[in-house]
């Protein structure tokens, strides 16, 4: 039997010219999807025996190998969440036959859904695969070329506490305390959804990422508020390891069709989840903190990504434009 059925998935099975036999999941529930995978899988064994060709690589196969090489990455958790959403247009995609068409396809929804920004990083690990699979396993030939979007040099969009209250009240309740986590503490995103009970001390209303986990890869030391320790109280007991889940489950994506239709309803465009970081971080500088101390409360390696946020804090500044003041009129009076 070429094709059966365990549960609600098709399995096929059979044996190759040589003898060998070929029994492997076709992971899919639709037995004509099923049944092109082994047509393709049974020729290309017989061209591969027969004709002394060379295997024709999957997308499948480069992603695995993709994974397994670079474990060791920062943002290997990232590259896993990434390619789970590429496998819905990738799946089984003979390496040599993915087009610059499909490629900018694809691009084209994930942007639909997200940002230039986010799409170019889908983009640029499907680019990174191919030119691997191609110039280092030497499993394909040339790569197709993949296009970038634009993105801005500088972008820094917030919402005031008004706004912020309305998006709150518009979220389900397990976004609503993921989203207020954020708030309250600068976090990035992956470092949030990701944060476990051992990084955390509600006593001591600290919480800390391992510098392999934070961006700028240097350890951070987040100060807990008292909203941000209230939503931690909420989140006791429902996990052994992860702070913020749902439905038991640990969370994986938080830029969700909720999320989207949470910001229509309350009325804010142009937002994205990172945005909850630069509002946490203009919010601060508005009200007084310090540049160098924001640098350090929000993990960031480099003073010039703080000074993004540095046109915000006039009223701050004003006070040191008034020494100057002081000086020029005691000099203007003396003469």
């Amino acid at each position: 039997m070429s094709l059966y059925k365990r549960g609600s998935t098709w399995w096929i099975d059979f044996t190759t010219p040589s003898g060998a036999r070929v029994r492997r999941s076709s992971e899919t529930s639709n037995k004509v999807e099923a049944q092109e995978l082994h047509d393709r899988l049974k020729a290309e064994h017989w061209r591969l025996q027969k004709l002394g060709e060379q295997p024709r690589r999957t997308w499948d196969e480069a992603a695995s190998k993709w994974l397994k090489e670079t474990a060791h990455k920062r943002t290997h958790h990232e590259d896993v969440l990434k390619l789970d959403w590429l496998r819905q247009f990738l799946r089984n995609r003979v390496l040599a036959d993915i087009t610059r068409d499909e490629i900018a396809a694809i691009g084209a929804r994930k942007r639909a859904e997200s940002s230039n920004a986010t799409a170019n990083r889908y983009l640029a690990l499907i680019r990174a695969i191919l030119r691997k699979a191609s110039l280092e396993w030497e499993w394909t030939g040339r790569v197709p070329k993949v296009k970038m979007y634009p993105e801005p040099k500088r972008r820094v969009r917030w919402i005031t506490p008004k706004q912020a209250k309305a998006l709150l009240d518009a979220l389900p309740e397990h976004q609503r305390d993921i989203a207020l986590f954020a708030l309250a503490t600068g976090l990035r995103q992956g470092n949030v959804v990701r944060l476990q009970w051992s990084q955390v001390d509600i006593e001591r209303r600290t919480a800390w990422i391992a510098a392999d986990e934070a961006k700028g890869g240097e350890d951070i030391h987040v100060s807990l508020c008292d909203l941000a320790v209230e939503v931690l109280e909420g989140q006791r007991g429902k996990h052994l390891e992860r702070v913020f889940t749902y439905d038991g489950n640990p969370i994986k994506y938080v830029n969700t069709k909720a999320w989207r239709n949470a910001l229509k309803r309350a009325g804010i465009a142009d937002f994205r989840w990172h945005d909850l970081r630069h509002t946490w971080a203009s919010w601060l500088i508005q009200n007084g903190t310090p540049l160098y101390d924001l640098q350090e409360m929000g993990g960031w390696k480099s003073a010039a990504m703080v000074r993004r946020y540095a046109h915000l804090a006039p009223a701050h500044m004003a006070r040191h434009a008034a020494v100057v003041d002081g000086l020029l009129r005691v000099t203007s009076t003396a003469q």
